[in-house]
C-alpha cells in the first residue's frame, strides 16, 4: 500500500519527478492530444498547407462551429489537436504576441520566434504548482522571410520543425504514410492534395468537404486562406476521396474525447 500511495504522488504532482525521471501529467497531456482528431502540416516549396480533421458528432453540428484551423497573424496559421479549450489559449495567447511584436518592432513576427514563445508558455505549466499542462498540440505553419516554416508545439513546451507532420489520432500512421508520400519541391496544389490524402488514411480513405478544414499561407502573398468547401469537393473528387454518403454522426475511436460527457472537450 505504501508503494501505490508513493506511486501516486508522482502521478498527481506536476512538480515531482518519478523516480525514472518522468513527469506523469505531461505525459498525460500528450494523451489527450491522442484523443483529438488529427490535423496535418506539410511545407511546400511556394508556402505552407494545414489541413484538419474537424468531422461532427452530430447532424445537428453547425460545421463552422468546430475551431481546428486558426489564423494567428496575416503570415501564419496555427492546426491543433487535443482539448480545445486549451487550444484556445494558446492561440489567443500567439496572437497577441505577433501584435505585441508588429507594435514593439513595426514587422511581423518570424515562426520560429512565435513558435518558441508558445513553447516558453507552454513549459512554464510543466513546473509551476497548482495548475496543469497543456492538453494540446499546435501545427504553427506561415512565411518568414520569404520561406515557408513549419513547426510543432508539445505538451512539455518542446518545438520542433518539420517539413510534414501530423498531430492528433493515427499519428504514427499518418506519419509513415506522410514519410512514404513526401517529396521535396512540392507545388502548394500539390501540399494541399497530400494533405487530404493524408488525412484519408484515418478515415476509410474517404473525406466529405464538410468535414475537414484547409488553409495555405503562400509565400506570393504571404495571406492565411482557408479553402472553401467547393474547393475542397473538387480536390477531393479529382483524387477519388469524396465520400459516397454523409458519415457526420459516425463516433469513431479516434474522435473519442478525453471527456465523453463533453462534445466540444477535444478537436
Amino acid at each position: 500500500m505504501q508503494g501505490q500511495s508513493q506511486q501516486q504522488a508522482y502521478d498527481r504532482g506536476i512538480t515531482i519527478f518519478s523516480p525514472d525521471g518522468r513527469l506523469y501529467q505531461v505525459e498525460y497531456a500528450r494523451e489527450a492530444v491522442k484523443r483529438g482528431t488529427a490535423s496535418v502540416g506539410v511545407r511546400a516549396e511556394d508556402g505552407v498547407v494545414l489541413a484538419a480533421d474537424k468531422r461532427a458528432r452530430s447532424p445537428l453540428m453547425e460545421p463552422e462551429s468546430i475551431e481546428k484551423l486558426h489564423k494567428a497573424d496575416d503570415h501564419v496559421g496555427v492546426a491543433s489537436a487535443g482539448h480545445v479549450a486549451d487550444a484556445r489559449q494558446l492561440i489567443d495567447f500567439a496572437r497577441r504576441q505577433a501584435q505585441v511584436n508588429r507594435l514593439r518592432y513595426g514587422e511581423a513576427i518570424g515562426i520560429e520566434t512565435l513558435t518558441k514563445n508558445i513553447t516558453d508558455h507552454i513549459q512554464q505549466y510543466t513546473q509551476v504548482g497548482g495548475a496543469r499542462p497543456f492538453g494540446v498540440a499546435l501545427i504553427v505553419g506561415g512565411i518568414e522571410n520569404g520561406e515557408p516554416r513549419l513547426f510543432e508545439t508539445d505538451p512539455s513546451g518542446t518545438p520542433y520543425e518539420w517539413q510534414a507532420l501530423s498531430i492528433g489520432s493515427d499519428r504514427s500512421d499518418l506519419r509513415d504514410y506522410l514519410e512514404t508520400e513526401y517529396e521535396e519541391g512540392l507545388s502548394i496544389d500539390e501540399a494541399v492534395g497530400l494533405a487530404l490524402d493524408t488525412l484519408a488514411q484515418s478515415n476509410d480513405g474517404e473525406l466529405s468537404p464538410d468535414g475537414v478544414g484547409v488553409a495555405t499561407i503562400t509565400v506570393d502573398d504571404e495571406e492565411y486562406a482557408e479553402l472553401p468547401a467547393d474547393d475542397i469537393e473538387e480536390v477531393l473528387a479529382d483524387r477519388d476521396l469524396l465520400a459516397g454518403d454523409d458519415e457526420a454522426d459516425d463516433d469513431e475511436s479516434g474522435d473519442a474525447d478525453a471527456d465523453a460527457d463533453e462534445t466540444d472537450d477535444e478537436e
